[in-house]
């Protein structure tokens, strides 16, 4: 499986930020930029700036899903009841790739992604193997028998850089997790302070 290093390492400098805690990240030796412009010293940002990397940084987290998706996602958060940016947060969560990445059964969300893609994955005994698709509360999500023994899910749910959520009850002996609840923002473990009030202020412009 591709690790895909590279690419997601470039979100990271773009943004300037570690968005995934992980200890390989040059975000974590050069905190600025790439290129070379990237060590200049930068002005003050406007409000549609700081909108814009809200948005950027939570959908490099999720694996930099297109903006058709994200645009989606967040009519959809907007529809329901409640406050925008929770749902908002909520829906994401709720992904499979983001639940099969929060489980451990996978290094990052990238592999998460490509892990569910190859058919890895059942939810409730079927196979799924949509990304993007809605986990929803009592779900139980299961690594395929044939792909429990990938040296990419061994070396992974091993991994101390992270812990599972308590929104999910994994157990690594089975390779099954369960989606217990829908989380709000408090909830979800992310490495760096996400935005999503701005998102919401960023679309309803």
């Amino acid at each position: 499986m591709s690790k895909r290093e590279s690419a997601k390492y470039k979100i990271d400098r773009r943004l300037g930020e570690n968005i995934w805690g992980r200890p390989k990240s040059p975000v974590n030796k050069r905190e600025y930029g790439p290129g070379q412009h990237g060590q200049r010293r930068k002005g003050k940002t406007s409000d549609f700036g700081l909108q814009l990397r809200a948005k950027q940084k939570l959908k490099g987290h999720y694996g930099d899903i297109s903006e058709k998706q994200f645009r989606r996602t967040y009519d959809e958060a907007n529809r329901r009841r409640g406050d925008t940016s929770e749902n908002l947060i909520g829906l994401l969560e709720s992904r499979l790739d983001a639940v099969v990445y929060r489980a451990k059964f996978v290094p990052t969300i990238f592999a998460a992604r490509q892990f569910v893609n190859h058919g890895h994955v059942k939810v409730n005994g079927r196979r799924v193997n949509i990304g993007s698709y809605l986990v929803k509360p009592g779900d139980v999500i299961e690594v395929r028998e044939k792909s429990k023994q990938l040296v990419t899910v061994l070396e992974s749910v091993q991994l101390a850089e992270r812990d599972v959520p308590d929104y999910i009850e994994a157990d690594h002996n089975k390779m099954t997790a369960t989606f217990a609840r829908v989380p709000g923002l408090a909830d979800v473990p992310f490495a760096v302070q996400m935005e999503p009030n701005l998102v919401v202020e960023f679309y309803s412009r």
